[in-house]
């Protein structure tokens, strides 16, 4: 076998792994954050001046947030559970230090310190978890895409070929998710002019990456580059399933309001199972393999899949409607966080119910269980992500530190100048914002860079040593262009 046909082989019929493996990974990036924001309380209450030199923060950023999610998709695999536990541990231990030695309690008692932190107030232009999602399903991704090809990358993470529940599966599903959370539609954007001229503009708006999609595919195949054909089809990609769903979503939701979108979500996935499981259509994408008849038999994985991505889409609109309503209470966005993990739980019954008595998740179909994995599991990791930026929040008021970046910050009774340049200056110091800038970006370079290495480097003979430092040499450039883009105030946003 050529070394294409090996690699392609590579990442070819797979299972997947469980539902709680996955599930578990959602600990992982909280946890980091966490972290992060108790090295800088912690140098903030040992007199340290912040914030810290210019690169000292990607360092950083990229030691605590980046580096523990190469490790644990790669030689931690094995071990996650205890990886997360020990993690689990050292915050715990900190955070108790922080409390214990505040200087300057709200009140004495324990429960009086909770009674007042529930009813604080935080700044309503900014809900930092979504943020942060959206940020690391786009980080999770580039890892990903690259390490698939490496040995020390456990085939169960990689995408399923028929049915199964891979991270890389989920993480299709999650990327689509995230894209929709900050649509206009639900950011209750107002559209000015009729809604002809807005689906127009959708349809203008989406041309980078069809552009990018025709990129994909012209240099796929004048390099020979590998290409798991059962993934997507022979000239389809991901691009052009972003940019159809988009353009899909605002034309339904153009006639529909966006605060029904979850009607949309479950009448169109619920349709489409039906379609499967009522017609041959299932048969046709599973098992005619007959590619060379027409462009639908080429790309049938891709053309079909569409349906459920938009359903998909159509329940994080419905998501991000209710995420950004205001709230100024901590109390009150507790209650929010609670209702989103009440959300998952609830999809994640729905989707036990379905695989039993339907059929097991389809990334291939996109089918109706795997519509309810997608929004059940983001939902799950958005919850954490929230619950996390509570604990640094709690942190924040006990320690009198307000500069932990991508995280809630407290209503000030008096402005405090000196306090807001600081937080203003490690927000613009930090990774996270960075790649949050320039999010398609990130994701093209990590394409590209995909590509590149590659080309460079025999990935399938690789030791797990070799494999773990071609990955971080990998994610640190791409961090470093995005890194100084942001820093250098660019935007790389031309349509």
């Amino acid at each position: 076998m050529s070394q294409r046909e090996l690699k392609e082989a590579f990442v070819s019929n797979l299972n997947g792994t469980s539902l709680q493996e996955v599930a578990l990974g959602s600990f992982l990036t909280p946890l980091c954050l966490i972290n992060r924001g108790l090295v800088l309380i912690l140098y903030h209450l040992a007199k340290g001046t912040l914030p810290l030199p210019l690169m000292s923060h990607l360092l950083l950023d990229f030691s605590v947030l980046i580096l523990p999610l190469v490790l644990s998709c790669t030689v931690l695999s094995s071990v996650l559970h205890q990886v997360i536990l020990s993690l689990t541990f050292v915050s715990a231990c900190v955070l108790c230090y922080v409390y214990r030695i505040n200087s300057h309690p709200p009140a004495r008692h324990p429960q009086n310190t909770i009674s007042a932190f529930l009813q604080s107030h935080v700044q309503v232009n900014q809900v930092p978890f979504v943020t942060v999602f959206r940020v690391f399903v786009n980080v999770k991704t580039a890892i990903s895409i690259l390490a698939v090809d490496f040995s020390v990358f456990p085939r169960r993470y990689a995408k399923t070929e028929t049915y199964g529940t891979g991270v890389m599966d989920f993480g299709v599903g999650a990327y689509v998710f995230a894209n929709a959370l900050v649509c206009p539609e639900a950011r209750r954007k107002n559209i000015s002019g009729s809604k002809m001229n807005h689906i127009t503009k959708q349809l203008l708006a989406v041309w980078p990456l069809v552009v990018l999609g025709m990129v994909r595919l012209v240099s796929v195949k004048m390099t020979g580059y590998q290409e798991h054909v059962t993934e997507y089809g022979v000239h389809w990609n991901f691009f052009f399933t972003l940019a159809i769903v988009r353009v899909v979503a605002s034309m339904l939701l153009a006639v529909v309001p966006a605060s029904k979108s979850w009607v949309l979500a479950f009448l169109i996935s619920g349709f489409y199972q039906f379609t499967l499981e009522t017609s041959g259509l299932k048969t046709f994408i599973i098992h005619n393999n007959d590619r060379e008849k027409d462009f639908l038999h080429a790309n049938k994985e891709g053309i079909f899949s569409v349906v459920g991505y938009v359903a998909i889409y159509m329940a994080g609109v419905q998501v991000g409607l209710y995420v950004m309503q205001p709230r100024s209470q901590v109390r009150q966005w507790l209650k929010a966080l609670s209702n989103l993990l009440l959300g998952s739980c609830v999809l994640y019954t729905a989707l036990w119910t379905c695989q039993t008595l339907v059929e097991p998740v389809s990334r291939c179909l996109a089918n109706l269980p795997f519509c309810l994995w997608s929004v059940a599991q983001s939902l799950f990791f958005m919850s954490c992500l929230g619950i996390a930026d509570m604990v640094l929040l709690f942190s924040k008021k006990t320690s009198g530190c307000h500069v932990v970046p991508t995280s809630w910050n407290l209503c000030k009774k008096q402005s405090d100048s000196v306090s807001d340049k600081k937080a203003g200056e490690i927000e613009r110091l930090c990774l996270v914002q960075a790649v949050s800038r320039n999010q398609l970006l990130f994701f093209l370079l990590a394409n590209i860079m995909t590509g590149l290495t590659n080309s460079l480097v025999d990935t399938l003979r690789c030791s797990s040593l070799i494999s773990v430092c071609v990955l971080l040499s990998y994610m640190f450039i791409n961090c470093f262009v995005i890194y100084v883009l942001h820093l250098c105030g660019i935007t790389v946003k031309f349509w």
